[in-house]
């Protein structure tokens, strides 16, 4: 087997004075054109998105008419793009949503998972129910898929498949926003809550959040749906990911850049401020080096003031504790970066 060249090493963990572990990766800096504008490693090797393409993913709810026909609100943006952490705010709120479009949380084909919210984990666990579909990470993307498929009255069950018309959407959307054309010949897998997952080139993928931060190039449907999106997302960083997670700790403290983690060690930033997107993948899936390298990144690109970096800087190169609690080491940028 031939093995992929290796990326530079991004991000180091010191204990002391020693680099006791390093992750390697790559990162992909785009403009709505798709040009690079920066690049570290090999931005050419297609990866799997991950829960990193939920905004793209989520255009569809916006540009076929299904979220304004069903009187959404922002909220719901908010959390079809999000990652959610099984709290009752985004439990209750799917579940609402759920009722609105006149379906129930056994619509939902993402399967059940424990909240990663600790106190709604020993909530659940004291209450001796298993974990419910509303619980999983994802429910707030399929019930956008469910509320466009109730839109295009296309049957609900089996909206997952590949071949299902709520996907065939998805992966268009993905395919323009990506410059993949077509992304259905792309590396197929299924993701974690069991839809279609497209491996697309790193570049694609920051090219992707650069025309959700300046959709110019496409129909007013598509403009309108991208800066709904993302300010949605803004507006409501609590339920993008929770309370602890550094996608909603950094559009707080800095809402002006939307920044979406995936699984696997990606990470995206939008910025509709310079119309770029970026994209991070750690080649061993360390989601610790993914957060400390999508914040380098916006730091070299000159995207984060020193207020910023004060607000971020338990982030910025987190301590590395002891049992006690103690630091003895950190978690940092490299020189790469």
């Amino acid at each position: 087997m031939n093995l992929p060249s290796p990326n530079p090493v991004l991000v180091e963990v010191r204990r002391g004075d020693v680099v006791e572990s390093f992750h390697r990766g790559a990162v992909a800096v785009a403009d709505a054109a798709g040009r690079l504008v920066a690049a570290w490693g090999d931005t050419a090797r297609p990866v799997y998105p991950r829960s990193a393409l939920k905004p793209v993913q989520a255009l569809a709810l916006v540009e076929t008419g299904a979220w304004g026909a069903y009187g959404l609100g922002t909220e719901e943006l908010a959390l079809a793009a999000a990652s959610h952490a099984g709290s009752a705010i985004h439990t209750d709120r799917v579940a609402g949503w759920l009722r609105h479009i006149g379906l129930g949380a056994e619509a939902l084909e993402c399967g059940g998972h424990a909240p990663s919210d600790p106190a709604a984990s020993r909530a659940l666990a004291a209450s001796d129910s298993p974990p419910s579909p509303l619980h999983n990470n994802c429910s707030g993307k399929h019930a956008g898929f469910l509320t466009v498929a109730r839109h295009l009255r296309v049957p609900t069950r089996g909206y997952i498949r590949r071949d299902h018309p709520v996907q065939n959407l998805v992966a268009g959307a993905i395919g323009a926003m990506s410059g993949c054309v077509p992304v259905t010949a792309a590396p197929c897998g299924i993701d974690g809550c069991g839809i279609p997952v497209f491996a697309l080139p790193l570049a694609g993928l920051a090219a992707a959040m650069a025309r959700m931060a300046a959709p110019g190039g496409f129909p007013a449907s598509r403009r309108a749906a991208a800066r709904e999106i993302v300010a949605a997302m803004l507006s409501h960083p609590h339920l993008v990911a929770g309370r602890g997670r550094l996608c909603t700790e950094f559009m707080r403290a800095i809402p002006r850049i939307a920044l979406k983690g995936g699984a696997e060690g990606v990470y995206v930033a939008i910025v509709p401020e310079r119309g770029w997107g970026v994209a991070v993948k750690i080649d061993d899936g360390a989601g610790r080096a993914a957060e400390v390298a999508i914040l380098a990144v916006l730091r070299r690109l000159g995207l984060l003031a020193r207020e910023d970096l004060d607000r971020l800087a338990a982030r910025v190169a987190p301590p590395l504790l002891n049992v006690a609690g103690r630091r003895v080491g950190e978690i940092r940028a490299t020189e790469w970066l």
